[in-house]
């Protein structure tokens, strides 16, 4: 097979129609094809060059199949063409496939949380001819998404589904996001990917430079995969929180179901989520080798999804561009990393509270990504030098900012101007970006929820954003916080066989646990997860 890299095609509005016909008369091109020559490709890959805007370029990365007249694959033909070309961009492959091994002992293996980590670790077990049984504390996605809908109109906040829990996890509620930073050579992202498709995201997720699936498309997803779970012989228990772990010898004996029902096991998966706070406590209390980490907090910034479309591609008169999003980072004076986090294109900025009495945002997007305005995650990276090196130092430090939000405005999301942050004065009107907010807002002095080395950073670091994306440290645009559930502020310490070191049996898993940052990466420690559970002495 022959991949070809950088392959650019103008944008036109006629684009999406003629894709297949352009692709397959630049390839016969690349590949100097004869008329005896037939082929076959895929994409890859896919991306928007707007580097000369207004010129915009998609550009492909393909696989192709060169076939002889009687239809059969001539890998002699593909690697003389490679040789002949003698092109870095044209060169052969061979793509990577992940198949699920044998079964090893199907044993009972008891799962917590419904998570992206926990939901493709049952997935994969169950595949495998094991009887996965998963406790979610939340409730399943469709009352989950009414109760939240409720709680975003005023009602009152269910510490046990709300945006952080129930089916889903805490993705649910986002962008859908699925690019991830991690590299896996084994084809397991694929199969994540596959396993969406299969189950009602859309094809291109496949080749997306920067796939993602929506709020609305996501949750009807997550039930698909649930449904297939259980059709395959796991159980699933919603309104059901672990709230106690037994573990006896250096082993894994049981679980206690909310605080009445007792389950034994040998194999337990944790995959709580970033924000199971109550069970990192417990946790700690049982002797779990566990350690503290660092992590990043901060506010939403939101302009106008118009200002940053121009931006990214100036004027562009292409009516079926995507809503664009942006990246950016910067280092502060005090020499802190400050970045861009969750860019959510055409999206709103939601209320992601899960605890009384506190307060803390996420943002999210539908799959059209259709709204007014952009947000993004704007965050400052801090660690026990901040805030202690106890194990549940992080999280203190993540309840005392939210706690501060939350007293600011009762219950509201704290918004406010960027020039009366920058001032520390409060804001008492939006002479430009109306804030897209779930959860309802109020005037809030985020100057004074922030640590002052975290404001300062933030301002230090919009000030390179500005010369990034001219107008971003605009006066008018809206801050909205705090974001302090970036990720999670602890790590269960597992070995190489993915068990705790300290505890036969037990597997921390995904995000929560300290082994994944986003839907996709928590999906694939999940499948690795239950590779390692399959391979268990």
């Amino acid at each position: 097979m022959i991949r070809i890299n950088q392959i650019k095609i103008p944008i036109t509005n006629d684009i999406q129609t003629l894709e297949k016909e352009l692709l397959t008369k630049r390839i016969t091109s690349i590949l100097k094809l004869k008329d005896k020559n037939s082929f076959t490709y895929e994409i890859v890959k896919k991306s928007i060059d707007a580097r000369k805007k207004p010129e915009l370029y998609y550009v492909y990365s393909v696989d192709v199949e060169i076939k002889s007249r009687n239809g059969q694959i001539a890998s002699k033909d593909e690697g003389k063409i490679v040789q002949r070309l003698n092109n870095n961009n044209i060169m052969l492959t061979t793509p990577v496939t992940f198949a699920l091994p044998a079964s090893s002992k199907p044993q009972k293996v008891i799962i917590i949380g419904l998570g992206p980590a926990g939901l493709f670790c049952a997935l994969v077990l169950a595949r495998l001819g094991y009887k996965p049984v998963i406790f979610e504390r939340g409730s399943d996605v469709d009352k989950r998404t009414a109760m939240v809908k409720a709680f975003w109109e005023g009602g009152a906040l269910d510490i046990n589904t709300n945006v952080q829990f129930g089916e889903g996890g805490a993705g649910t509620f986002s962008d859908g996001k699925l690019n991830t930073g991690i590299h896996d050579k084994t084809g397991i992202i694929r199969y994540v990917l596959e396993t969406f498709v299969k189950h009602g995201a859309k094809s291109d997720i496949l080749y997306s430079a920067k796939p993602h699936i929506g709020t609305d498309v996501l949750s009807g997803i997550v039930k698909s995969i649930r449904n297939e779970i259980i059709s395959l012989g796991g159980e699933v228990h919603f309104e059901s929180a672990v709230t106690d772990v037994e573990i006896a010898s250096g082993s894994v004996r049981s679980v206690t179901v909310n605080s009445k029902d007792i389950y034994e096991c040998n194999s337990l998966v944790v995959a709580t989520g970033h924000s199971a706070r109550d069970t990192f406590k417990m946790l700690t209390d049982k002797g779990l080798a566990m350690e503290g980490k660092a992590f990043a907090v901060g506010m939403r910034i939101i302009h106008s999804q118009d200002f940053i479309n121009t931006n990214a591609y100036g004027n562009s008169r292409i009516d079926h561009l995507p809503a664009a999003d942006y990246k950016v980072t910067a280092r502060s004076a005090g020499g802190r990393g400050v970045y861009s986090f969750c860019m959510c294109p055409g999206g709103y900025v939601v209320n992601a509270s899960s605890e009384e009495g506190m307060l803390c945002v996420n943002g999210m997007s539908y799959s059209g990504r259709n709204g007014l305005n952009a947000n993004s995650a704007i965050i400052v990276n801090v660690g026990p030098e901040d805030f202690g090196n106890d194990i549940l130092d992080g999280m203190a430090f993540q309840r005392k900012l939210e706690k501060a939000a939350y007293s600011a405005t009762p219950g509201r999301i704290p918004v406010q101007l960027n020039e009366d942050f920058k001032a520390g004065r409060m804001s008492s009107g939006f002479p430009g970006v109306l804030p897209m907010v779930k959860g309802g807002y109020a005037y809030g002095n985020l100057r004074e929820i922030l640590p002052e080395y975290v404001a300062e950073s933030i301002i230090d670091g919009m000030k390179s954003f500005d010369k990034m994306i001219e107008g971003f440290d605009c006066a008018d645009a809206v801050w909205a916080g705090v974001e302090s559930r970036t990720s999670s502020p602890v790590r269960i310490i597992r070995g190489e066989d993915f068990m705790s070191i300290n505890c036969r049996g037990l597997y921390p898993c995904g995000e929560g646990a300290g082994y994944a940052g986003g839907i996709t990466s928590a999906a694939v420690d999940g499948v690795r997860t239950a590779l390692r559970i399959n391979t268990r002495d």
